[in-house]
C-alpha cells in the first residue's frame, strides 16, 4: 500500500501513522576537566532508534543504546558516573594510541634509532603511556546523512609526544549506520617514520547489567599470540586448537574464563590477542560474535585489523560505579579491541606497525547490533 493511503487508513480508525525518526548528530557540554579543559558529548542517532554517545575526551564511548527482542532499548556499554570518574580511570572505553596494548623493553628501535618510552617498573609502556590519546581532548565535527549520523574527532600529536617520533595527524570517525552498526574509521599520517597502533577499549555487556559470564562469544581465529606472566606477547603465533583460547565455536564466557589452561591463568581470564582469520588485508573480516541469550541482543564485530584483544574485566572489584551507583564487578563487561599485535615494534615477525611519511594509516571496525530470532 502507498504510504499516503496507509496513513489515511489508520486515520479512519483513529490511529496515528508511524513516523520515521530522522538521523541526528548533536553536541552538548559534558563537563570541565580538573585542568580546566571543557569536554563535549556528541549524541549520534540513526533513523531506527539506535543511539551512541561519544566524548571529546579520548573518544570515550559512554553509551550505545540498542533494543532487545521485546523492543526494550538499553545501554550495552559500561558507563562511569561522571567526567571525574573517567579522568581517574584512563583508557576506560576510550581510544587507544599512539600504541594500543603493550610495548616491552622500555621502547623500540626504528631505522637504527632507539626511542625510549615512559614505562613502568618492568619496562612496559601501555596504551601510549602518560600522554596517551585516551587522555587528550579531541576536536569534534558532527555530521548526518542518509539515515546515519556521526562525528569525526581530530587530534595532532607533536613530534616526540610520549617518546614517539613524528608529528602525527589523526582522525577517528564514529558513524551510527542505518543497519544499527557503530563503525569506527581510523586515519593518520606522519612527517617522520613512526609506529602506530590505534584501537578502542569499549566494554560491552549486551544484558545492560550484571556480568557477561552467561553471554556467549565466538571468535573466528585459528591462532593467538601467547603471553608471559607480565601479560606481554612473547613474540610467537600459536594455534588455538587444544587451548582455552579455542573460541571458534560458540562459548559461554563464564566457561572460557574458568578454563583450566595456563594462558587463561596468566591472564586471570581472557586478556589475549587472537589472530583474526582473514584480518589485516584491508577488507572487513568477521572477527567476533557476541550474544546474550536472555535479551536476544547480538553483536557482530568486523574489522580490517589483523588481531582482536579480548579482556573480560578481570581486575574490576566494585570500586568503579555506574551513573546510577551500581558497582562494576569482575566480569562486568567484555572489551573487544581490534588492533595490531602487542609489542610488534620489538617482534619483526609480527605484522608491521611502521608508518612512514607519504603513507596513510587506515583501519576500520564495525560493531553491528541485532536481535536473535
Amino acid at each position: 500500500m502507498r504510504p499516503d493511503l496507509f496513513a489515511a487508513a489508520l486515520a479512519v480508525v483513529g490511529l496515528a501513522a508511524p513516523t520515521a525518526q530522522a538521523a541526528e548528530a548533536s553536541r552538548a557540554p559534558y563537563g570541565v576537566m580538573a585542568s580546566g579543559a571543557p569536554v563535549e558529548v556528541f549524541t549520534l542517532k540513526n533513523d531506527h532508534g539506535m543511539s551512541v554517545k561519544v566524548l571529546s575526551l579520548g573518544g570515550i564511548i559512554t553509551q550505545v543504546n540498542v533494543p532487545d527482542r521485546k523492543g526494550q532499548v538499553t545501554n550495552v556499554v559500561l558507563e562511569l558516573a561522571d567526567l571525574k570518574a573517567y579522568e581517574a580511570k584512563p583508557f576506560f572505553s576510550s581510544l587507544l594510541g599512539r600504541y594500543a596494548n603493550r610495548i616491552s623493553g622500555g621502547g623500540f628501535t626504528l631505522d637504527g634509532v632507539r626511542h625510549d618510552l615512559p614505562s613502568g617498573p618492568e619496562g612496559i609502556s601501555s596504551h601510549g603511556g602518560p600522554t596517551s590519546m585516551a587522555k587528550q581532548v579531541w576536536t569534534g565535527t558532527p555530521f548526518q546523512r542518509r539515515g546515519e549520523a556521526g562525528v569525526t574527532l581530530a587530534y595532532v600529536a607533536a613530534d616526540g609526544e610520549g617518546g614517539y617520533p613524528g608529528a602525527l595527524s589523526v582522525s577517528v570517525t564514529y558513524t551510527v549506520t542505518a543497519q544499527n552498526a557503530l563503525r569506527i574509521d581510523y586515519r593518520a599520517t606522519t612527517d617522520k617514520p613512526t609506529v602506530l597502533n590505534l584501537s578502542h577499549h569499549a566494554y560491552f555487556n549486551l544484558a545492560g547489567g550484571g556480568t557477561v559470564y552467561d553471554q556467549t562469544v565466538q571468535v573466528l581465529a585459528k591462532a593467538f599470540t601467547p603471553i608471559d606472566a607480565r601479560k606481554l606477547a612473547i613474540g610467537t603465533v600459536a594455534p588455538v586448537a587444544g587451548t582455552g583460547l579455542d573460541l571458534r565455536r560458540v562459548t559461554r564466557l563464564g566457561d572460557a574464563v574458568a578454563a583450566d589452561d595456563p594462558q587463561i591463568r596468566l591472564g586471570g581470564g581472557l586478556d589475549h590477542n587472537l589472530v583474526v582469520d582473514g584480518g589485516g588485508r584491508g577488507k572487513l573480516a568477521l572477527a567476533v560474535r557476541m550474544a546474550d541469550p536472555a535479551s536476544g541482543r547480538t553483536l557482530d564485530v568486523r574489522t580490517t585489523q589483523p588481531g582482536v584483544q579480548l579482556f573480560t574485566a578481570n581486575s574490576f572489584n566494585g570500586s568503579l560505579k555506574t551513573p546510577d551507583g551500581r558497582p562494576l564487578e569482575k566480569g562486568a563487561g567484555l572489551a573487544i579491541e581490534t588492533q595490531h599485535f602487542a609489542d610488534s615494534p620489538n617482534h619483526p615477525n609480527f605484522p608491521t606497525t611502521v608508518l612512514r611519511p607519504g603513507q596513510v594509516f587506515r583501519e576500520t571496525t564495525e560493531f553491528r547490533f541485532g536481535v536473535a530470532k
